[in-house]
């Protein structure tokens, strides 16, 4: 029922990117991804459905071809299966939830 950061699943991503699983049911997961300035979310796609909050900083989204920029306080859906991806425009902080759950993010 309760999720700790300083227990989260931490995972390095792409170079200047970290990933933290926060908490997950067979249904969502929410997790904490953390960007230096100028790193990428690389393009990729994925079954679930995906929404993202921007906790701080400021990110440039791409999805299905179409770019915006995005600022604290902002949110961002990614159907499933669309393709997306991310620049870090100024260090912050996404926060994402998925339904169902990213299997592949407990694996370590």
């Amino acid at each position: 029922m309760f999720g700790y950061n300083a227990d989260a699943i931490v995972t390095p991503c792409e170079p200047g990117v970290v990933r933290r699983v926060l908490s997950w049911s067979d249904e969502m997961m929410m997790c904490e991804i953390s960007f230096e300035k100028g790193a990428k979310g690389n393009f990729h796609h994925h079954p679930h459905e995906q929404i993202t909050y921007v906790a701080e900083g400021s990110f440039s989204f791409t999805i299905d071809g179409e770019t915006k920029t995005v600022n604290k306080g902002d949110s961002v859906y990614m159907p499933p299966n669309a393709e997306h991806g991310v620049t870090c425009l100024e260090a912050g902080k996404l926060v994402d939830v998925f339904h169902p759950k990213r299997e592949d993010f407990l694996r370590k």
